[in-house]
Formats: C-alpha cells, sequence, structure tokens
C-alpha cells in the first residue's frame, strides 16, 4: 500500500470513529442537550450564533401563491368546472402585492342563502394587499369581511354599475362572472372597461353561453349582438392603425386596449394606450401617394 493509500484510509477510520463518537454522545444527552453543546462549542470557537431557519407557511398560507390550489381549497368553479385559475395566474401574477382594487361581477350561490363569495375569498387569500369587491343582484353581504366587500347592483343597468363604481373608486382588475347573457356582458364591458385604470385587467368568464340562444346567444356566430363577436371586434382594433380605409375613425377601446387573449371560455383584456405606429404607407406603396392621402 502507497503512503496515500495509507494516509487515506487513516483519515476515514479516524472520521468513522468521530461519527461514532458524535452520536453516542447525542445519545447519552439527548437531542436538546445536543444543541446546547453544539452552541456552546460555537461561542469557544467565536463562530457567530447560527441563525434559526424561518417556519415554513402551513395552512392557507402554504398555496396563497398557486390560484389552483387556493380555488380547490375555496371550492370556487374557477378550477375543476372550469381551467380559469392556470390563466388568472399567468395574467395577475404581477399585480400579486400591491394594493389593487378588484372588483368581481357576481358573487355566486344564486339565491340560495348563505350561498356564494368562494371566488372572492380566493382572490384575498391570493392578493394579500388588494381590497376585492364583489357586485350581485342578491344580498350577498354576508360575504363581507376584513378586505372583501359586497354591493347589490344590476349588470344590465348602466347606472347600477356606475353607482358602484363609484363607491370603490379606482379599478385594477374587473371580473365579469355574473349573469352570463350577452346583453349584460355588453352593457357591463361598455359602462365600466372606460373606468378601468390603464394598465388593468379586465375578464370575460363563461364565454359558452353567447354560443346558446337559451342563454340570449346565437347559433349565427357572426350575430353582432353576442358577447363573441363584440370581443371578437376589439381584436380586430388592436390592430386598427393597419385598416387601409382612409375615413375610419379609431373607437375608445382601439385606443385603450393593447393585448387580448382568448382561451376557452375565458376572455382576458389588456387596457394601455395603443398607439404603436404602421408601417403601413411604406409597404404599401401603390395605395398611398407620397403625402400620405389615397389614390
Amino acid at each position: 500500500m502507497t503512503p496515500v493509500q495509507c494516509s487515506i484510509r487513516k483519515g476515514i477510520r479516524a472520521m468513522a470513529t468521530k461519527t461514532a463518537a458524535k452520536k453516542m454522545v447525542r445519545t447519552i444527552v439527548g437531542e436538546a442537550g445536543w444543541k446546547r453543546l453544539r452552541r456552546y462549542r460555537r461561542r469557544l470557537l467565536g463562530a457567530p450564533p447560527a441563525v434559526p431557519r424561518p417556519a415554513a407557511p402551513t395552512g392557507i398560507a402554504a398555496i396563497s401563491r398557486d390560484l389552483r390550489k387556493l380555488a380547490q381549497h375555496f371550492k370556487t368553479d374557477k378550477w375543476g368546472t372550469h381551467r380559469y385559475a392556470q390563466h388568472y395566474q399567468r395574467h395577475l401574477e404581477h399585480l400579486k402585492n400591491e394594493p389593487i382594487n378588484l372588483l368581481e361581477i357576481g358573487v355566486g350561490g344564486y339565491s340560495r342563502a348563505g350561498q356564494g363569495g368562494a371566488s372572492l375569498r380566493m382572490w384575498k387569500h391570493f392578493f394579500p394587499n388588494a381590497q376585492i369587491y364583489g357586485m350581485d343582484i342578491r344580498d350577498k353581504s354576508f360575504v363581507d369581511e376584513e378586505r372583501i366587500t359586497t354591493f347589490i347592483g344590476d349588470q344590465s343597468d348602466a347606472g347600477s354599475l356606475v353607482g358602484v363604481a363609484a363607491k370603490i373608486g379606482t379599478l385594477d382588475v374587473i371580473i365579469d362572472d355574473g349573469s352570463h347573457l350577452s346583453p349584460h356582458i355588453l352593457t357591463t364591458f361598455e359602462t365600466l372597461f372606460p373606468l378601468l385604470k390603464d394598465g388593468g385587467i379586465y375578464a370575460v368568464e363563461d364565454t359558452q353561453t353567447s354560443y346558446w340562444p337559451e342563454w340570449q346567444g346565437s347559433e349565427d356566430r357572426g350575430d353582432p349582438k353576442t358577447s363573441m363577436s363584440m370581443l371578437k371586434r376589439l381584436a380586430d382594433g388592436l390592430n386598427y392603425e393597419e385598416f387601409v380605409d382612409a375615413d375610419y375613425e379609431p373607437s375608445y377601446t382601439d385606443l385603450n386596449i393593447v393585448g387580448m387573449h382568448f382561451y376557452h371560455n375565458l376572455v382576458i383584456i389588456e387596457k394601455g394606450k395603443n398607439a404603436e405606429g404602421t408601417n403601413k404607407k411604406r409597404v404599401l406603396k401603390k395605395r398611398y401617394s407620397e403625402d400620405g392621402s389615397t389614390r
């Protein structure tokens, strides 16, 4: 055996002996005594005191960053019946610790006494610094608690919507989970979207009803009165700067929507100034004259 191998073997034996001795002492003095001995040794060696590790969160706090788990915990249909939570996680994560105001149209539970409020509770625990508001055509005040406030309101009535918005003030997130009837969705959007803060998020849930005549939708996917037709028009408006009809005047939504995300039964709209410009006059030289007028 070489001198190097002998040295390695001695080192291994010494380590094994030291480990065995530690186990023996730990068994004799117990876990508490062992911790005291370790602290005493650190003081003798002049080492700084050990910093205790923070306790791992438990209960709801342990899942507060995961909307899917929160939705399951509070039994809201935003996960399970639907798959909305994963999309909300993506589009609302950046607001998690901000002092926002979130308004959800529709508190849930319908006319059943004492039912509803599951998603409001979910939002409260996902947004620890937010004020959460719910509006429903029925009295849902039993849901009210710290950072959750409900209002009675009718989403088919623009005056009612404006009245609720005035009580809240700034609106950072609006979620339409109300009647799901196309006329109501259109009225709510037309009324509340202009009141949404720049940089805010507007969501429309359960858009499947747009295709159901029984829910005031239409089998005609081009019917301009349905919620999905309205949302598809908004998507066209994202590109209003590319329109070639010279007399077109951009609408408020053309100018103030910067992103739309379509998912199964859910549409998420981002508000902001939509004015990126266009290169159409350079590309479409045959259409546009040098002075910018159309031929």
